[in-house]
């Protein structure tokens, strides 16, 4: 190796150790829970919220649902693929299908406890938002005029949407509907006050790019399911 090519990597050395030497404790806390639980919900179910799309919304909102119960997260998770496999990813789609078919495939999903109650639940919803909104999550948006407190009152009018419900929607919905940004809810604002980040939405939004922020959030609540804030605080070392 020819002496430049050994100075160039010095100096690539150097640069490296001097950028992590002048992170902070919360920014090595951040990459830590971004690489190891960095990915949002919404991804791992294959919705693409960027897109904006009326069926990747609905999709969304019948997740937010069932990820609200007191149920297993992978359970709630197998039960919202589960809805996606049977093609009901719209609000039409969803009431076309029977309150038996629903309720069979949320059952086989592992969704046992809730499978009855979640299937009405899903249909009540899915009307109401084609006789209010035409079935589309953005015209609930502009009817709210894109005032975030209006947003919340008109979801929760939505069975089976309450205050958990909505914040599971917003917290990764909030990268397309800006004007509910910065929010994080109850669940990652504990999770952040337990690894010493800040415990408030508008401090947490400070420390990633705002693209990145609903992933910080679910890494936040990734973490506390696994309640592994010990070994994330050891990889940030």
């Amino acid at each position: 190796m020819t002496i430049l090519k050994l100075d160039a990597l010095r100096c690539a050395r150097l640069q490296c150790s001097y950028r992590f030497s002048s992170m902070t404790d919360s920014d090595k806390i951040v990459r830590a829970l971004l690489r190891k639980h960095g990915r949002t919900f919404s991804e791992e179910l294959g919705i693409r919220l960027r897109s904006s799309t009326p069926s990747a919304l609905f999709r969304w909102l019948c997740a937010a649902l069932l990820f609200s119960a007191r149920i297993n997260n992978k359970i709630a998770m197998e039960a919202a693929r589960a809805l996606t496999k049977h093609g009901w990813t719209s609000a039409k789609k969803m009431q076309a299908a029977t309150w038996k078919q629903r309720a069979v495939a949320l059952n086989r999903a592992g969704y046992a406890r809730y499978d009855e109650k979640t299937s009405r639940m899903l249909a009540d919803t899915s009307e109401l938002l084609l006789d209010h909104y035409k079935g589309d999550l953005r015209k609930l948006r502009e009817a709210a005029k894109h005032d975030p407190r209006r947003e919340r009152e008109l979801l929760m009018e939505c069975k089976g949407i309450g205050d958990v419900g909505a914040d599971i929607f917003f917290r990764e919905v909030q990268v397309v509907w800006p004007e509910y940004a910065p929010f994080a809810d109850n669940v990652a604002l504990k999770s952040a006050r337990k690894l010493g980040l800040p415990a408030k939405a508008d401090g947490l939004a400070k420390l990633v790019s705002k693209e990145d922020f609903p992933r910080l959030l679910a890494a936040l609540v990734r973490c506390a399911l696994a309640k592994d804030y010990a070994a994330i605080k050891k990889s940030a070392l």
